[in-house]
């Protein structure tokens, strides 16, 4: 430890504007936890007996402010200095206490150990002295080496006040056993589930970083599934929790589509880091308890739940404070296309078929098919293997249509706008239906994407409405998808 912090390239520095203030300074947290663990880590916590904003001034001064930024937070007492690559935040030691209807602790000068105790987790309370007299000395007070050791989340407290002053630490213990493949201590885990209901004073923004930091990790269904033991994903998450369940009728039953849709989350997140291939993951059979049905003859079924799923996702992103542009319509469009390459890889493949799931998908079609591929989950292995068999040939056709058509950038020759200038029209019903007509025919193949053909065709298809065209357009000039 000690050569460590002797031969890094922060710590010496800290050290020496921390003696320079006749000020105690420590490295806490996360960074000590990491490094006992072999975790890379750029985060850096340090606490100070004394004020943690003129520490970091003294550091800043001490790096050569030219080459540190340093950002100061007066009303928090805290301050940042950033440099090298590393983020260095900086407190004073306190200690706080709590209001039974608030997480906002009342905030006092403290000691070292103060600060300690009022850290959320053994493991997250480790410190290394920076001090002369014990440079590099491992302070834990509530063995969170051993904690370490056994792979155990626990709390330093007493579990029940640790939760109940900042609820968010139930979800952060849930989030660090997903992210260390820890378990959490039993008597931690009583704790948790007795105070799950404090976690509705907590802001919808801090529980949603906290889960998508659950849906970073590599086998997220751990985490989600600690959250529904501790009666916490009910409360955050209902329409989760109510895919939970599998029914019999008459012996024909469904499987249990909260477990199912666990597993599609593991699987995706073995192919996609992206942040929204998993959420389209969690969501893409959320409609399916509004869709549930039995028929005496087939048993049960979902029809519709991608639709009606689809029409889900800006209500439940709105909900979580997720964001309503690029990444909720990827999200949506997902849910919506994710049984469309399923049906190609049962039914048999036409290129009108193929063309429209590309043409829909755009330039999401790679993590459409990862998601195709991630919702098989059937135990009969021979059918799993025969589905991705065909998602392989259904891939192969896809691309062959790709490098014919270049449907990733499809779009009608003809445009609405041409349309209305052709016949003199303003905007309608009838123009908008006209326009789907030649979409519908390119798509299909009956028709080729050139002003050769199509424009003829719209001038045929617009008189079958009673369109007569006031104007005769000129060919546009070549878009790139139109180009040799």
């Amino acid at each position: 430890m000690t050569e460590h912090l002797k031969n890094h390239p922060v710590f010496p520095i800290i050290a020496r504007s921390a003696a320079e203030l006749n000020v105690p300074a420590y490295v806490i947290g996360g960074y000590v936890r990491d490094l006992l663990l072999n975790r890379p880590s750029k985060d850096i916590d340090i606490v100070c007996v004394g004020s943690g904003i003129a520490l970091a001034e003294q550091v800043a001064k001490n790096a050569g402010r030219e080459h540190v930024s340093l950002a100061v937070y007066k009303n928090f007492g805290t301050a940042q200095v950033k440099f090298d690559g590393w983020e260095v935040e900086f407190v004073g030691a306190r200690k706080e206490s709590y209001r039974s209807d608030s997480r906002k602790p009342v905030v006092e000068d403290g000691t070292l150990e103060d600060d300690q105790n009022r850290r959320d987790f053994t493991i997250n309370a480790l410190a290394l002295s920076l001090n002369p007299n014990d440079f590099g000395t491992l302070i834990d007070p509530f063995d969170g080496q051993t904690d370490l050791r056994r792979k155990i989340i626990r709390t330093p407290l007493d579990p029940a006040i640790t939760f109940s002053d900042d609820p968010l630490r139930m979800l952060r213990a849930i989030r660090f056993a997903t992210q260390l493949n820890f378990d959490i201590d039993p008597d931690t885990f009583t704790g948790l589930e007795q105070t799950a209901p404090r976690i509705e004073i907590i802001s919808q923004e801090r529980i949603t970083d906290e889960l998508n930091k659950i849906l970073r990790t590599p086998t997220p269904s751990y985490g989600f599934k600690l959250l529904e033991i501790a009666g916490l994903l009910n409360l955050i998450f209902p329409d989760f929790v109510a895919l939970k369940g599998a029914e019999q009728i008459d012996g024909k039953g469904h499987k249990d589509n909260f477990y199912h849709t666990l597993q599609v989350l593991d699987n995706v997140c073995r192919t996609s880091d992206d942040l929204w291939v998993r959420w389209a993951a969690v969501l893409h059979d959320i409609a399916k308890p509004a869709t549930k049905r039995f028929h005496p003859k087939i048993g049960w079924t979902f029809h519709g739940h991608e639709e009606m799923g689809a029409r889900m996702v800006p209500t439940i992103f709105r909900k979580f404070r997720l964001p309503l542009g690029e990444e909720m319509r990827k999200v949506q469009k997902l849910v919506r296309l994710h049984l469309r390459p399923i049906a190609l890889a049962k039914d048999g493949i036409t290129d009108s078929a193929l063309r429209r799931v590309m043409v829909e998908a755009g330039d999401d079609l790679d993590d459409l098919m990862r998601l195709c591929r991630a919702d098989i989950t059937s135990k009969d292995g021979n059918r799993v293997k025969r589905y991705l068999a065909n998602f392989d040939k259904v891939e192969a056709l896809m691309k062959e249509v790709e490098e014919r058509d270049q449907l990733r950038q499809f779009q009608p020759i003809i445009t609405g706008e041409m349309i209305m200038d052709v016949f003199g029209l303003g905007p309608s019903k009838e123009v908008g239906q006209l326009k789907n007509t030649i979409r519908e025919a390119i798509l299909e193949g009956t028709l080729p994407n050139d002003w050769a053909h199509a424009y003829p065709f719209m001038l045929e298809a617009g008189a079958a409405l009673g369109f007569q065209p006031v104007k005769e357009l000129t060919p546009p000039a070549p878009r790139k998808d139109q180009e040799s």
